[in-house]
């Protein structure tokens, strides 16, 4: 068994700016991307060069940051309509994925909170957004070993299910568990669905795998309930991009297919996130808002156009799994039942 180590980082700040891992690119191509404007890295969101609940939440916060660096007033009220301005152009970037607006909530707050100057205000800016960078890593290793602590007790050496990319690219979530169990000597092996159409799962989940060594088996989306019958997959784990009070949750189009597949074969399914991820203003799952995309990503693989002409398309990039499809929630505060959500908001406030 490999030590697992995680080296990826998706969002870093250096040289005054703003690194990102093109995740467009991958897995061909390993490179970055330099932002340097807010209206740089609301495309950058927009575009997926910058993807996963967490990952974007960071992103966001030094996008206001980025944005606040570019106005030009030392007058606080102008500064501040002008930064409300900024907020609003990063909010309409990924509408579901709602760390985006947590970050950008707590940036704001830190904004009207903080006393004395523009200058002031800025340098608050991107002390609380490093903050909120470092606050995500290191909630990487406790979401890990808190869903080692959930996962089923036999067989010794796990095979587990996972769908889209919810890791290192993503800063945290269902991978963080994969890892913990891989270092534990736990798992035995990661089938990876695809994730049809951007394959998230094909490109970035077994590209991770790959880095760190861990056993990964990519399969189409259409086979994962097979491989339940057969007895291949012994726990399902996902990421989220907003999780409802109620424990309703949203991820990448397909989960509550593989929810509903892993409910028949009396399989644990469980859900890997940040708290910064549940949306407890919101009571269940029908009020979340489901982003929909280009229809190229589902006729169109590189040059190739898949369709012919006259087909309509209806591309969802979410759907929204039941709260009693869910085994638990796996968060940096414990892994709690879907009904045992307020708890881990109440250890938080500890």
């Amino acid at each position: 068994m490999k030590p697992s180590t995680n080296q990826i980082y998706p969002v870093i700040w250096h040289n005054d700016s703003v690194s990102l891992i093109d995740q467009t690119r991958l897995p061909n191509e390993y490179t970055f991307v330099e932002i340097h404007r807010s209206e740089d890295m609301a495309r950058a969101i927009k575009t997926m060069i910058v993807r996963g609940a967490p990952a974007i939440g960071v992103a966001a916060a030094y996008g206001m940051y980025l944005g606040a660096r570019e106005i030009e007033t030392s007058d606080r009220h102008e500064f501040l309509d002008s930064l409300d301005k900024v907020a609003q152009l990063l909010r309409s970037t990924r509408p579901t994925a709602v760390n985006l607006f947590w970050a950008i909530s707590r940036m704001l707050k830190a904004a009207y909170e903080t006393l004395g100057t523009v200058e002031d205000i800025k340098q608050t800016l991107l002390q609380i957004a490093q903050a909120i960078n470092a606050e995500d890593l290191q909630t990487c290793q406790a979401i890990g070993d808190n869903g080692l602590a959930v996962l089923p007790t036999t067989p010794e050496k796990l095979t587990l299910l996972t769908h889209c990319n919810a890791g290192a690219l993503a800063i945290s979530g269902a991978l963080d568990v994969v890892r913990s169990a891989w270092r534990e000597g736990r798992l035995e092996r990661l089938f990876a669905d695809e994730t049809r159409p951007r394959l998230q799962g094909a490109k970035l989940t077994t590209w991770e795998c790959v880095q760190e060594g861990i056993p990964v088996t990519l399969i189409t989306d259409s086979m994962a309930a097979h491989c339940m019958k057969q007895g291949l997959i012994h726990a399902v784990v996902v990421g989220a991009d907003r999780i409802a009070a109620n424990g309703d949750t949203a991820n990448k189009i397909g989960t509550y297919s593989v929810a509903i597949a892993a409910k028949a074969h009396n399989i644990p399914f469980f859900v890997g996130a940040p708290l910064s991820t549940v949306d407890f203003e919101l009571a269940d799952g029908s009020k979340i808002s489901i982003e929909e995309r280009d229809p190229t990503e589902i006729y169109q693989i590189g040059d190739t156009i898949l369709t012919p002409e006259g087909v309509d398309f209806y591309n969802p990039a979410f759907d929204v799994t039941p709260a009693e499809l869910i085994t638990a929630i796996i968060t940096e505060n414990g892994a709690f039942s879907p009904g045992e959500l307020a708890k881990s908001k109440l250890k938080q406030l500890v």
